[in-house]
């Protein structure tokens, strides 16, 4: 029984860390289009200069798109099936935590009555909130054709900022190509 205890407690300290890290997936697709038949892609590099991020960051969302899509099957052509876009958004968000106490009752003090006492205890963080919109082009048809966003929390860290991008990629293409013909 206590082994059964100590796994369900792992389990839900593990569940707990992985949530706490995970990025939020939306997609969206054009139900009419025929997936399988896109092999090649490339970059719209007019909207991925007017992503308002700094360069440093373009070049690992862009590496890291190229890796999946790779992995996918998909090869990078000058006269690609597929145009990629992406652009940024970020937000900060504030955390304020109200943990106020304290009780009523009678007591020792300044003579004997009612004692009405609370603690203030407030607390604040901040985090920076990112989403990331990755849009793939159908370059016959000139039409968004797939569109997944993520959302999540970013870091300042230098030494995480890898890491931390390719999971919002790996996250968001996870998705691509979508099960058409399944019921949603």
């Amino acid at each position: 029984m206590k082994m059964k205890n100590t796994v369900a407690y792992l389990l839900l300290i593990t569940l707990f860390i992985t949530s706490c890290q995970s990025v939020k997936v939306v997609v969206d697709y054009d139900k009419s289009a025929q997936f399988t038949s896109y092999k090649t892609y490339g970059f719209l590099k007019e909207g991925i200069d007017r992503a308002e991020i700094n360069d440093l960051d373009k070049r690992r969302i862009l590496k890291s798109v190229e890796a999946v899509l790779i992995e996918k099957g998909l090869t990078k052509s000058e006269t690609p099936d597929l145009l990629v876009n992406f652009f940024t958004k970020e937000r900060q968000e504030v955390n304020i935590n109200n943990n106020n106490y304290g009780g009523f009752g009678y007591g020792w003090g300044w003579g004997w009555g009612p004692n009405v006492g609370a603690q203030m205890n407030i607390s604040t963080s901040t985090s920076i909130q990112g989403t990331l919109y990755i849009d793939l082009i159908d370059t016959t048809k000139k039409e968004l054709v797939w569109q997944g966003v993520g959302k999540g929390s970013l870091t300042a860290k230098v030494e995480q900022k890898d890491e931390t991008i390719h999971n919002f990629v790996t996250s968001i293409l996870s998705e691509y190509p979508p099960e058409v013909g399944s019921k949603l």
